[in-house]
């Protein structure tokens, strides 16, 4: 039986640290993966006026990267809500997810949209969360 393992990414710069906590989550069995890249890199502004366009272009390419560096046939890639907590569970409404990779820039490089987005999932969903940070290429 394959492990279904949702991976929420605002970043694609290094995919290999996303990789290992994959294959960890995955517990040495088949895994299936979703990747969700949530359209955080909005101004408020932008936000308010729905102006996302540039954002979800942006969100896309991101989920592409990782998902080219992850194992298996199975892996899905989407572009989620601004909100990361909605993205996830838009995307737990068809992907049971057995654990969810939470990526996101660190402290001041995380938008306003996706700082807290982890512990807000830790507290949220009843499956195992992981949690990472990884600086983005400038």
């Amino acid at each position: 039986m394959a492990r279904n393992v949702l991976v929420l990414t605002t970043v694609a710069s290094d995919t290999e640290p996303i990789l290992r906590q994959v294959r960890e989550a995955a517990r040495g069995e088949e895994v299936n993966v979703r990747v969700v890249a949530p359209a955080v890199k909005l101004s408020p502004l932008q936000w308010l006026t729905n102006a996302e366009d540039d954002a979800r272009g942006e969100a896309e390419q991101t989920a592409d990267r990782v998902a080219e560096a992850l194992p298996g046939d199975a892996v899905e890639t989407e572009v989620g809500d601004s909100d990361p907590i909605q993205a996830i569970e838009d995307a737990l409404a068809t992907f049971p997810a057995d654990e969810i990779v939470i990526v996101t820039r660190p402290g001041k490089d995380a938008s306003w949209l996706e700082q807290g987005s982890a512990e807000r999932a830790l507290a949220r969903f009843d499956v195992p969360v992981r949690r990472m940070t990884l600086a983005e290429d400038a």
